[in-house]
């Protein structure tokens, strides 16, 4: 490696990996996945030298198993199971299940193939180690890293004089920086203001004492589309159920937007809506699915007040701070910050995801909120999709009129 190792421990990745991990440990290892990467910027382009420094970085990264500590603080999360810990003694990331080369053009082609359980931790890691060997072997290093410091000074000083008064977690792993600077990041946000809350980062919030953040994500409910037993119009509803018989009512924010939240709300009946303590917006106008979400839970004689509304799509703290203005009065309101906590520099941030598409040899889709972020490499599955959506949406429609 020309690079220090950028992932140097397993913790080093957000909450919910482990959480929906954990799921699948006890209800689905027979699920094999594929991911693969995106990266959504125009006319990017990885040298090789950053393919073969990536590639390396996977190595080292593929020599890690987690420590005793670690497993003794995940073992102290309330929700996470002593045998699933057991089995986290055991794993390691297997580097057979990664490819990475570049593409003619350029473009940076990642895949991961194999047993859910093991493949899906991948992403993270894969994710941070992708986006600091481009800044770092593209950029001035330490001239990015002083544009980021004066904007987190300012940020601070914002928060500490009242210009912004929401709570926050710091969702910034898969696009930080550097591992270096977002725990820079993290230590300045949890010990210079009041407004950071925890972070999605497991090993920065064992390592500063503050509660970590997370429960799941889009690629929970995608799964529910490989399993042949399951209407593909449904996956929300047995996704939910799953969580919920894990975790009995705990770590309950769910996430609304999958399959599209006008599907999600189907399923989101009486019971779900108080076994849940709140929902995750991640696309759409989030003015628009706020009052969508209040209105969901008046229905069902549910005070919104009570329940957490939280906001964690591509937001800027000036965008929080309207939303929060907006919603304090109407339901409890929180957000989760990536890019703009942990790499907002003088240069465009790379928007990269890596995202399941296949389950057990079938394609799965995200539909999303937002067209633009609807990911699927079989264009065919995705219509079939949509209109099994979209029938469920107007049979329902029909029957209520």
């Amino acid at each position: 490696m020309k690079l220090e190792p950028i992932v140097v421990s397993l913790l080093d990745t957000d909450l919910y990996k482990f959480n929906m991990d954990q799921v699948i440990f006890h209800k689905h290892t027979d699920l094999c996945g594929q991911y693969f990467f995106k990266c959504r910027n125009k006319d990017i382009v990885f040298t090789p030298e950053m393919v073969q420094e990536i590639n390396d970085q996977i190595d080292h990264l593929c020599t890690l198993t987690f420590r005793k500590e670690e497993l003794d603080y995940l073992r102290s999360i309330r929700f996470i199971k002593d045998d699933y810990v057991e089995f986290l003694r055991l794993w390691r990331p297997i580097r057979d299940y990664v490819t990475v080369r570049s593409e003619d053009n350029g473009e940076l082609y990642i895949e991961v193939n194999g047993p859910l359980f093991s493949a899906m931790q991948f992403e993270i890691y894969l994710l941070e180690i992708v986006n600091e060997v481009y800044f770092r072997m593209k950029f001035d290093y330490e001239k990015l890293r002083k544009s980021a410091e004066e904007r987190l000074d300012r940020k601070i000083k914002a928060m500490n004089d009242g210009t912004y008064t929401f709570s926050f977690a710091e969702f910034g792993c898969r696009r930080r920086l550097s591992r270096e600077w977002e725990d820079v990041v993290v230590k300045r946000l949890v010990t210079e203001t009041k407004n950071c809350v925890g972070t999605s980062n497991v090993y920065l919030a064992m390592k500063y004492n503050v509660t970590p953040i997370g429960t799941y994500a889009h690629e929970f409910v995608q799964m529910y589309q490989g399993i042949d037993s399951i209407p593909l119009a449904y996956t929300n509803h047995y996704a939910m159920k799953d969580w919920y018989d894990e975790y009995d009512g705990d770590n309950g924010t769910a996430l609304t937007d999958t399959v599209t939240t006008d599907l999600f709300l189907l399923d989101f009946n009486r019971s779900m809506v108080n076994n849940y303590t709140g929902v995750r917006h991640d696309s759409g106008d989030p003015y628009e699915w706020g009052e969508k979400m209040i209105a969901h839970y008046k229905k069902y004689g549910v005070d919104p007040k009570t329940k957490l509304l939280l906001f964690s799509d591509s937001l800027d703290f000036d965008r929080a701070q309207k939303l929060y203005d907006y919603f304090c009065d109407k339901a409890k309101v929180s957000f989760g910050i990536g890019t703009f906590c942990s790499n907002d520099t003088e240069e465009k941030a790379l928007n990269i995801v890596i995202k399941l598409q296949y389950v057990n040899g079938r394609p799965v889709a995200k539909l999303s909120d937002d067209i633009g972020k609807a990911m699927c490499r079989d264009e065919e599955y995705l219509g079939y999709l949509k209109r099994s959506v979209e029938f469920r949406l107007q049979r329902e429609a029909d029957i209520n009129r």
